[in-house]
């Protein structure tokens, strides 16, 4: 984990909250360079999380944009979030948003062997879905799997206010 974080009171560390997060934000915003340009993704993913070391898997088309921009670029930026709740203030400057959220970044690798996509399918739809579900060889054929190892990452949670009576 990184401590490059400016609010540190709403700072994440402990690691079953830091599940809790991977487990509910459903959609992981995957940020990318394509040459000299940013380029966010909106992706699904399944991840271990073993001894605090994050892995983040994600899969997709076996070619397109994202592809082609991490095999020249394998470095990647993650961010998710959920428990998304705006609220009001008595001002302006008091209104504002509850969330939790994650955001690291790592290596992305596309993952060739066939036993090692079946895996990381099965992390994916484990992490979107709570079921156990298992793969044929035929059918990791026809997708790109991607392996991210990430190397630092911070949680945060906003809280609601307390409103006083």
């Amino acid at each position: 984990m990184s401590n490059g974080m400016t609010r540190r009171e709403r700072e994440v560390t402990d690691i079953n909250e830091i599940i809790k997060i991977l487990d509910n934000a459903k959609v992981l915003h995957l940020g990318l360079v394509d040459g000299d340009e940013p380029y966010v993704v909106p992706m699904n993913y399944g991840y271990i999380m073993e001894n605090g070391k994050l892995t983040i898997y994600l899969h997709g088309a076996k070619r397109g944009r994202k592809i082609d921009v991490m095999r020249e670029n394998p470095k990647v930026f993650f961010e998710a979030e959920y428990g998304i709740q705006p609220f009001e203030g008595d001002i302006a400057c008091r209104y504002g948003i509850t969330y939790s959220s994650i955001m690291g970044k790592g290596i992305a690798t596309l993952i060739e062997d066939v036993e090692e996509k079946k895996k990381a399918l099965s992390v994916l739809m484990k992490t979107q879905t709570g079921k156990d579900f298992e793969f044929e060889d035929k059918m990791v054929a026809f997708v790109s799997v991607i392996r991210i190892d990430v190397s630092d990452y911070t949680a945060k949670h906003r809280p609601m206010p307390k409103t006083s009576i």
